[in-house]
């Protein structure tokens, strides 16, 4: 009788549980190919706004704030490297602490309210200078208000850049990293072609359509309109939040570098173990191949020294306090990065050339862009044949040149990745010889014609005459930059892969302040004994020619640099450390 009522229970207990199950909804699915618009659009958005701002930004500083070329440019210049020294800090707080999700929000709110921000600099007339005086010729200096609510609107955009453009990428391959899938890889290498495919496109529509509302609607309207295609990149962002795989985050590796200097200072005192002495060190597991350091930068070493294995490690093996001891990894991984900062710094002078936007800006609004009588180019605009290049380039030469010159090189990618650096390299002292000489074309027909005093007027000169150097533009940036990542990759251990582009968006940030530093010290120099500056307002009187000429210059010193990093830096043979490499063939062709 017991049984059979311990029977009835265990019946009833079971009968319990499939009710309970039944009942109980299904985890929903997330991630997927449907969460990939949200993110697609909200980038897109992102990059039409915000690069549509870029180009015109030096014609509204100097016609509605009253700013001289020169501090302008300055201004852009740190802007444009606030922007990308963020992303260093964006891709470390979404690693870090709170997510990539948060971050793409934090970062999407941050530039509405700064294009906002800026739309109102133009919709409200107190909150810049009242127009020049046309008969006195005098005009009237921004005032501290002026100028803070000005670079407020500068700094949220930027922070929005910060946290967008290191995070999108990664959190668009999130949602489609499903490792059970045998087509996992096809399905990221998609998305990372329509991912690279879709900032193309922004890019060209930020130079083409935004310009062209801004030069013939106005301010008003062509800051408008970057404005709502922000609000349309926040709703779409945050319309997709439900459907999103939310990764947590986890220790950053630059917070690893950190640790390696840290430890290695407070352990200076210690002596190495000998050569052979392989239990010395730590391992982050048992079956890591490297069992000790390399024999360079021997002074790290020192950071993974086990000098107390009571107190540096737990009972199961790991350290217990990682800013007491590290691992044999993080410090290879260190220097790897170190490796390659002289061959990296190399790189900077190309970005310096590349971001000279607001003087050919300015030289093709006094000159013809007609293509027909009744179209007329902005004249910011002519950065998108830079764009353009760079882009059917990379296609050309992955598609038709790699097969042909992997045949005679033996190198799977055509040619080394030093090798594209260096040909991006001398491409860019080209480009800037050959910007001097249109220059000096363009200023000599102005005094021809008597313009030199009038600084607005229109040369009887082509703007077309201006595609050649950024043409030339485009092809050094897509031998030097696509070259740079791929040699960081083959030179980085897998675990690091993100600090790639991590390297050469910091590399543009060096870049913009060393255009301002230069341009700042030009105008200083040049205008000694009261002459006219190199970069005067004034094109037709200043020597804009001189100046690109005197950037060739550094380019051809550079070369020489690059060389000689090239040939004394790099890894011994029996000193790379044996972890999985990345492959350069591996990363999505743009």
């Amino acid at each position: 009788m017991e049984q059979q009522v311990e029977e009835e229970k265990m019946d009833i207990c079971s009968a319990d549980q499939k009710l309970l199950r039944h009942s109980t909804p299904p985890e929903p699915i997330k991630g997927g190919l449907r969460t990939m618009p949200f993110i697609i659009v909200n980038e897109s958005f992102e990059k039409v706004a915000s690069f549509g701002l870029l180009s015109n930004m030096i014609f509204y500083l100097i016609r509605d704030y009253h700013m001289e070329p020169t501090s302008g440019s300055s201004i852009l210049f740190i802007w444009s490297a606030f922007s990308n020294a963020l992303a260093i800090f964006g891709a470390y707080l979404s690693d870090s602490y709170l997510g990539r999700f948060r971050v793409i929000a934090l970062g999407s709110i941050s530039s509405l309210l700064g294009m906002t921000l800026l739309w109102l600099t133009a919709m409200i007339p107190q909150l810049k200078p009242s127009p020049c005086d046309e008969f006195s010729y005098s005009c009237n200096s921004p005032s501290a208000a002026q100028l803070a609510v000005l670079y407020s609107s500068f700094g949220l955009i930027s922070i929005g850049a910060g946290c967008l453009r290191p995070c999108s990428m990664a959190f668009g391959a999130d949602q489609l990293d499903n490792k059970e899938n045998p087509d996992n890889e096809k399905v990221l290498q998609s998305f990372f072609n329509w991912y690279y495919a879709s900032s193309g496109i922004s890019t060209v529509l930020a130079f083409t359509v935004i310009l062209y509302i801004q030069d013939h609607l106005g301010w008003k309207v062509g800051f408008g309109v970057p404005a709502i295609l922000m609000v349309f990149s926040v709703l779409m962002f945050l319309l997709g939040s439900s459907l999103y795989i939310k990764v947590k985050p986890s220790e950053s590796v630059f917070t690893g570098f950190v640790q390696v200097i840290v430890v290695a200072f407070k352990n200076r005192n210690v002596s190495l173990p000998p050569s052979n002495s392989d239990g010395c060190y730590h391992q982050c597991h048992e079956k890591a191949q490297l069992r000790a350091p390399t024999k360079n930068l021997r002074f790290l070493n020192k950071a993974c020294v086990i000098t107390d294995c009571e107190g540096d490690l737990n009972s199961d093996g790991p350290a217990s306090n990682p800013w007491r001891l590290c691992s044999v990894e993080k410090v290879e991984s260190l220097k790897a990065f170190l490796r390659v900062i002289p061959t990296w710094s190399a790189g900077i002078m190309l970005s310096v050339s590349i971001s000279q936007n607001s003087f050919p800006t300015l030289q093709a609004n006094t000159m013809d862009r007609h293509i027909i009588s009744k179209f007329e180019i902005p004249a910011g605009s002519f950065t998108v044949v830079m764009i353009v290049t760079l882009t059917v380039w990379i296609a050309f030469y992955d598609r038709v040149m790699v097969p042909l010159l992997a045949k005679y090189t033996g190198q799977p990618g055509g040619l080394t990745p030093k090798i594209r650096m260096g040909i991006g390299l001398l491409l860019s002292c080209v480009a800037m010889g050959l910007s001097g000489i249109t220059e000096s074309i363009r200023r000599g027909k102005a005094i021809e014609e008597g313009l030199e005093d009038d600084p607005d007027a229109t040369v009887d000169m082509s703007a077309m005459w201006l595609v050649p150097q950024f043409a030339l533009l485009g092809l050094a940036e897509a031998f030097n930059a696509i070259g740079q990542i791929e040699f960081f990759y083959s030179q980085f251990p897998k675990s690091m892969s993100s600090i790639a582009v991590a390297l050469f968006t910091l590399g543009m940030a060096v870049s913009n302040v060393v255009s301002t530093l230069l341009v700042n010290i030009v105008d200083s120099v040049t205008t000694k004994g009261g002459k006219v500056s190199w970069l005067s307002k004034n094109l037709n009187k200043g020597h804009l020619d001189y100046y690109y000429w005197l950037l060739t210059f550094f380019g051809l010193v550079n070369f020489v640099y690059f060389l000689v990093c090239c040939r004394s830096c790099g890894p011994e043979d029996d000193e790379v450390v044996e972890e999985e490499i990345f492959d350069y063939r591996d990363l999505p062709s743009a």
